[in-house]
C-alpha cells in the first residue's frame, strides 16, 4: 500500500496508535494506513549488551514492561507512554531522565524516494529535542526500530530529579527496574497521562507544547522578566542554551490547571498545565483555540514562543 501510494503520489497519513496526532476537523484527504506490525527479537547478545529489534506497530509500553520483566535496561522511565514503538524515534520520545535516542542503535525504514528499504544507524536519524530527520518529513517510512540496552536488574541513574524524590533516593542513584516503572506510571497517571476512558483529564495528546530551549541572551531577558515572581525553572544544555518549562511559563501566563473551567468542551487538564484535553464534545478548532491563546498569552507576558508537540494534520496553530 505504501509503495503504490508513493508511486501515485497520492497524499499518505501512516497511523499507529495515533496518540501524538491532531488530525483538523475537516479529516485527511488521503490514504491512510495503520500500522499494525508487532513483534520483540533479540537479535544480538553480550555480556554487557543486548540489541533488541521491535517492530514499528508493537505498543511501546508492552515493550517496556517486558524489557524490564526480562532484566534490560535503559528504557525503564519511559513506562506508561501511549502509541507505538515506531513512533518513537520519529518524536525522540523522552521523560522522566530518558529519551530513546539514547538507546536505538538504528532504525530500519522504507524510503518512499528511492523505493528501497534501508537500515539508518542512530548518528544518521538527526535525533534532536523531541525531533528527527523522520518528523515532518513523508520520505521515510518506519519499520522497526533496534534498541541497545543493558541485561541488569537496576536502572541506569535516576536523573529525574522528582523521580528521585518519588523513589526516596538521590539523584545518581539506581533503584530495580520494576521500582522504576512503576513509580513512573504512578507519576503519569496523576498528571493525567496514562490514559483512562473515565477521566477525561486523560483525553489529550500528553505534553501540547514542547519545553522552549533559549539561548543565553533569550534566557537573562526571561529572567528579567520574571524578577519578582520566583526563578523560571531551566536546565543548562550544550552552547549556552537553557531549556525552560513550558508548563511553568503557561502556568505563570495566567493559564492554570483546568482553564478557562465551568462546562467547556476544551480546557487545561485540571492535573497537568501541559496537557490540554477534549472534556468530550470538542471539535480541532476548538482545541487549536485553546492552544492558540495559551501560546500567544506566554508569548506576550514573557517574550517566549512555544511550539505544538505533536504532530498536526491539516491544522495549524
Amino acid at each position: 500500500m505504501t509503495k503504490a501510494a508513493s508511486r501515485t503520489g497520492d497524499p499518505l497519513l501512516l497511523l499507529a496508535g495515533g496518540s501524538n496526532v491532531v488530525i483538523g476537523d475537516d479529516g485527511f484527504a488521503g490514504t491512510a494506513i495503520l500500522i499494525r506490525s508487532r513483534g520483540v527479537e533479540v537479535i544480538s547478545r553480550r555480556p554487557d549488551q543486548l540489541i533488541i529489534r521491535v517492530q514499528a506497530g508493537h505498543p511501546w509500553d508492552e515493550f517496556v514492561a517486558e524489557t524490564v520483566t526480562a532484566g534490560w535496561a535503559g528504557v525503564e522511565c519511559l513506562s506508561g507512554i501511549p502509541g507505538s514503538t515506531g513512533a518513537t524515534p520519529i518524536q525522540n520520545v523522552g521523560a522522566y531522565g530518558q529519551d530513546v535516542a539514547e538507546t536505538i542503535s538504528s532504525v530500519t525504514v522504507y524510503d518512499r524516494a528511492d523505493g528501497v528499504i534501508r537500515d539508518m544507524p542512530a548518528a544518521d536519524c538527526g535525533f534532536g529535542y523531541r525531533a528527527s530527520i523522520f518528523k515532518h518529513n513523508e520520505r521515510f517510512v518506519v519499520l522497526s526500530v533496534d534498541f541497545r540496552l543493558r541485561p541488569a536488574t537496576e536502572s541506569g541513574p535516576v536523573r529525574y530529579a522528582e523521580l528521585a524524590r518519588s523513589l526516596g533516593v538521590t539523584q545518581g542513584d539506581r533503584v530495580p527496574l520494576a521500582a522504576a516503572r512503576e513509580t513512573v506510571l504512578t507519576l503519569r497517571a496523576g498528571k493525567g497521562m496514562v490514559l483512562d476512558s473515565g477521566d477525561r483529564d486523560t483525553w489529550s495528546v500528553g505534553s501540547f507544547f514542547t519545553n522552549p530551549i533559549l539561548d543565553g541572551g533569550a534566557w537573562e531577558k526571561l529572567r528579567a522578566a520574571t524578577e519578582g515572581t520566583g526563578e523560571p525553572p531551566g536546565w543548562p544544555g550544550e552552547g549556552g542554551r537553557v531549556k525552560v518549562s513550558a508548563a511553568w511559563l503557561i502556568d505563570r501566563a495566567g493559564f492554570g490547571k483546568g482553564y478557562p473551567g465551568g462546562d467547556v468542551p476544551v480546557s487545561i487538564s485540571t492535573k497537568h498545565t501541559l496537557a490540554l484535553t477534549n472534556r468530550g464534545s470538542g471539535s480541532t478548532a476548538q482545541l487549536l483555540g485553546l492552544a492558540r491563546e495559551i501560546r500567544d498569552g506566554v508569548r506576550d507576558r514573557f517574550g517566549v514562543l512555544l511550539h505544538p508537540e505533536p504532530v498536526l494534520v491539516g491544522c495549524e496553530i
